[in-house]
């Protein structure tokens, strides 16, 4: 008998920083009673990041590298919670000092990751602001990231950027940085719904 094929939908499920698409066997959610996630608390969470760009001849942008779910390193944008009474650029500029070791200056924002996942207990709406940084000072590093979640730190071109970053979103924010260092400024907003258990997302 033929696999039936997925329904309708099933592809192009955009998947969040540090997550992972969400794919359910429908089966198995027969086996498990799942509460509406209507019926759970809703929190919201915000963080901040993004390219901190040197001045080279060939702009390079400081990137890091996370170890997923599945053990497997991934290059990534550096982001983080804001903590206190943080702005969002404040957060930026202190999330990427830490784990690259760069300290840069904001010159624009470039767009927000707005998305929506469900855990064990709660609903959250995550909104992650990226912001174009200039780099002023700092040795690349991720001796100083508090949480040791980063293992590498590397300059990456920004030409080569799009195609080394492992996430989509990511990889438009990228895409926006780039216009707005070649004088074409764009912004761009990411917005889906996510329903899976919590991802190590920053």
């Amino acid at each position: 008998m033929p696999t039936p094929a997925p329904p309708p939908g099933r592809q192009g499920i955009p998947t969040p920083p540090g997550g992972h698409a969400l794919w359910v066997d429908p089966d198995e959610l027969r086996q498990v009673h799942v509460s509406p996630s209507a019926s759970l608390p809703v929190s919201e969470e915000i963080s901040a990041g993004g390219l901190v760009v040197d001045d080279d001849d060939v702009p390079r942008a400081a990137v890091i590298a996370r170890r997923n779910r599945g053990g497997r390193l991934e290059w990534c944008l550096p982001k983080g919670h804001l903590e206190g009474d943080e702005t969002p650029e404040e957060a930026a500029v202190r999330e990427i000092r830490e784990e690259t070791g760069i300290q840069g200056t904001v010159e624009s924002h470039v767009g927000t990751i707005d998305y929506w996942f469900t855990g064990d207990d709660r609903r959250v709406h995550k909104v992650v602001h990226h912001f174009l940084l200039r780099a002023v000072g700092g040795i690349l590093t991720v001796e100083d990231d508090p949480d040791q979640e980063a293992e590498a730190a590397a300059w990456i071109p920004l030409d080569e950027l799009e195609s080394r970053l492992a996430y989509p979103n990511e990889r438009r924010i990228a895409h926006a940085a780039h216009e707005a260092l070649r004088g074409r400024p764009t912004w761009t907003h990411v917005s889906s719904s996510i329903t899976t258990h919590r991802a190590s997302d920053a």
